[in-house]
C-alpha cells in the first residue's frame, strides 16, 4: 500500500523560504498519513502543542511538503 510522508520543517525567519529544507530548519516533524490531504490537515493542532508554538510568526515560519512512500520502500 502506498502512503504519503507529511513533513513540517520549522524555520528562522532569516532563512529565506525557498532555502527552508530539512538541513536549514530548527525542527524538523514528520508523520505518516494515508493521502496528500492528510499532509495539509491537523499540523495546527500539532504545532500548538508544541514548544515551537510561541516563535511562529514571530521568529519562526512553518514550510510544509508531502513526500510520496510505497510500502516496502
Amino acid at each position: 500500500m502506498n502512503g504519503f510522508l507529511a513533513v513540517v520543517l520549522i524555520c528562522a525567519n532569516t532563512v529565506p523560504v525557498q532555502s527552508c529544507e530539512e538541513a536549514t530548519a530548527t525542527d524538523v516533524l514528520k508523520t505518516k498519513v494515508a493521502s496528500e490531504i492528510g499532509c495539509a490537515t491537523g499540523w495546527q493542532e500539532i504545532i500548538a502543542r508544541s514548544e515551537v508554538r510561541e516563535g511562529i510568526g514571530r521568529s519562526a515560519y512553518l514550510k510544509t511538503q508531502c513526500r510520496r512512500i510505497r510500502a516496502g520502500g
